[in-house]
């Protein structure tokens, strides 16, 4: 039942029984759930864990309600607009704003969930799979990996077998999909789509010109606003070290303690909205320099994102 994705597909369904025991006797998973949920009775917890045989059911009665909990207790509200922007006769590819690690996914898909809407599959960096446990989990919860760390040459063979994933999966598995609109988060909160993401999602297929491929995936902008930052002195702290050190790299232990304190830390109040599909857009770009396409592609993305954030009395006061 193998295809050409399997490197970086999330789970199928006939993998999950079997992924699920092996996270659940891996120590570091058991130290995590206990961490995060200090009162849960383990037996129970495991008993629950194995009574699910496909990604939806995972999702729908272990993920959701544990997301959804936390994600009350890290913020003083989660609100979202502007659903009537999506077909719900065509899968979208959601580009947004990346804050938090984790959340930013996990709580737009807890809200599609009680929008009625199928979860979206989730773009990852696979610097962040630390432990196997961790790939495990995040594949079965629908996320695909986006290869880091590459040569020139490797990387160029990882961007076309990933753009043409992401076609495949919106086109013939009729699944949305989430992905941030740049590698890793904006330090400074200044949002830029990057080019060369564009680039990537326009390499398949490989007949098409960029504008053409980019329209297929029905690109809708999205924007998330967190109250508050709680990893702001991390990268902050991060910051200082790349300005002392030009060539300082985050440790692994970095990126644990980042997507810990992100997951756990509180935001106030939290928002997300949706923008629209930039396709009318894309159509006006006359520009016949191909090279030039994707930074107008890009400035059309920032602009969508940009106006839908929410401006918080903390966000004035620093103005």
């Amino acid at each position: 039942m193998s295809n050409k994705f399997d490197d970086i597909a999330p789970l199928y369904d006939h993998e999950v029984e079997q992924a699920i025991q092996e996270i659940l006797v891996d120590p570091g998973f058991q130290h995590a759930v206990k961490y995060i949920m200090p009162d849960i009775d383990w037996n129970d917890f495991s008993a629950e864990m194995s009574k699910y045989e496909n990604k939806k059911q995972f999702q729908s009665e272990m993920i959701y309600p544990v997301v959804k909990t936390l994600g009350m207790r890290v913020s003083s509200n989660i609100k979202s607009y502007n659903w009537d922007k999506i077909d719900r006769s065509v899968e979208h590819l959601f580009l947004s704003n990346h804050r938090d690690i984790v959340l930013d996914a996990g709580l737009f898909n807890i809200l599609r969930h009680e929008q009625g809407l199928e979860t979206t599959e989730i773009a990852i960096g696979d610097n962040l799979l630390i432990h196997p446990w961790i790939d495990k989990l995040v594949r079965l919860n629908k996320s695909f990996l986006v290869r880091r760390g590459l040569s020139i040459k490797e990387r160029l063979i990882a961007s076309k077998h990933m753009s043409e994933y992401i076609h495949h999966a919106l086109k013939n598995k009729r699944e949305s999909v989430w992905i941030a609109q740049r590698e890793g988060r904006a330090k400074n909160s200044d949002d830029r789509t990057q080019d060369s993401l564009l680039k990537m999602l326009a390499l398949y297929p490989e007949d098409k010109s960029f504008l053409e491929s980019l329209k297929e995936l029905n690109l809708i902008p999205l924007s998330i606003s967190y109250e508050y930052d709680p990893t702001d002195y991390l990268k902050a702290k991060e910051f200082q070290q790349k300005r002392d050190d030009p060539d300082f790299k985050k440790s692994q232990r970095d990126d644990l303690l980042n997507m810990e304190i992100g997951i756990l830390g509180k935001k106030g109040e939290i928002v997300f909205r949706l923008g629209n599909c930039i396709n009318p857009e894309l159509e006006k770009i006359t520009e016949p320099d191909r090279r030039l396409q994707p930074e107008l592609a890009a400035k059309i993305i920032d602009r969508e994102i940009h106006r839908n954030y929410e401006i918080f009395p903390c966000n004035y006061i620093a103005h």
